[in-house]
């Protein structure tokens, strides 16, 4: 079972899955149909239309593993409603680990963060203290401690803390940093940052996040139990700045500016030795050059425009504050019933 199957990250990793062989059961609310970018999907499970929230044992029936990556998925979300957050990202979590666990899944690789890290001085591993800054990262956290003492002979937990992804997705997201600059400098030819570009971030590419899901749901249970791995690279820790150079390099003409110092003190640089060492063969496939030069490819190909960057579709907040106002969910983000 994958959750989130109709997310950025859920669709590539479902067809991950499917191209290794493994049976997939999809699970998604829905919240993001109206975000397709391109058609880029050979494989798409069948996925049933359920609020992590309100699954039940029998949906885990012939179910040995359990993907999780199906929550509110950024900062302004959680700024926006923090109480239904936590409801989400939290508890829901959990029930549905606890759930799991009690219809005898004997696996649950958890899509943690490296934002649990918050701010850091130097470069941070999984045996580092966190520091959440954001209700998003502190459910995160919050998760991890909730669900790792779960870990007995029967229930096997992973935790998988992503760097902050980019890439390109047929479910694709403008509101993650790589993808936001890229669309900028594609459709308005201007990259304005709103800080210096000094803090550091470490980010992955989707498909190799995919893969370290893959190679630890297919890695012997004794090396992934109850483990925290970092998912990316060092050599993918970059400067906000850089990041930046580095998009408007790619697409010529592109004017780029820096704002305040302090408009942004999160700051962590990630070491990543540990996935590589328990899962012998993993090495990220991505950086952001290649990463910036993947979505240029797709932006001509598909000929993106200003509306469809900017619309509702790719961008979590707005689809979610677009479901509110229309109110085709109720306030802790159930569906409503059709009239």
């Amino acid at each position: 079972m994958v959750t989130g199957t109709e997310g950025y990250l859920g669709c590539l990793t479902a067809q991950e899955l499917l191209r290794a062989g493994h049976q997939v059961v999809g699970v998604d609310t829905g919240y993001y149909k109206h975000g397709w970018l391109y058609p880029g999907l050979e494989w798409v499970p069948e996925t049933l239309a359920l609020d992590i929230r309100r699954i039940e044992p029998q949906h885990f029936e012939g179910i040995d593993a359990v993907v999780h990556m199906a929550e509110l998925s950024n900062d302004p979300i959680g700024d926006l409603i923090g109480d239904i957050t936590y409801d989400i990202n939290h508890k829901g979590s959990v029930h549905l680990a606890q759930v799991a666990k009690d219809a005898g899944v004997s696996r649950f690789v958890y899509m943690s963060s490296c934002s649990v890290y918050g701010v850091a001085d130097g470069t941070v591993d999984e045996s580092s203290p966190v520091d959440p800054q954001t209700s998003y990262a502190r459910c995160k956290a919050l998760v991890e401690g909730d669900v790792g003492p779960m870990a007995d002979d029967g229930f096997s937990p992973t935790f998988l803390r992503n760097a902050t992804a980019f890439g390109a997705s047929p479910r694709m997201r403008f509101d993650i940093v790589l993808n936001n600059l890229s669309g900028l400098a594609w459709t308005t030819k201007r990259i304005a940052m709103t800080s210096d570009g000094s803090p550091w971030r470490p980010l992955v590419h989707a498909l190799d996040i995919a893969k370290a899901i893959r190679m630890t749901l297919e890695s012997p249970r004794e090396r992934v139990h109850g483990a925290v791995f970092n998912v990316g690279s060092e050599d993918n820790n970059y400067r906000v700045r850089d990041i930046a150079e580095i998009v408007a390099a790619e697409f010529p003409g592109c004017e780029l500016t820096f704002g305040d110092p302090s408009a942004d003190n999160r700051s962590y640089r990630v070491a990543f030795d540990k996935i590589r060492e328990v899962l012998p063969g993993y090495e990220t496939d991505w950086d952001a050059k290649a990463g910036a030069h993947q979505l240029h490819r797709i932006f001509e190909a598909i000929d993106l425009d200003e509306a469809t960057f900017t619309g509702r579709g790719h961008t979590r907040l707005k689809q979610i504050e677009y479901l509110m106002r229309t109110q085709q969910v109720d306030p802790q983000l159930y569906w409503k019933a059709s009239s």
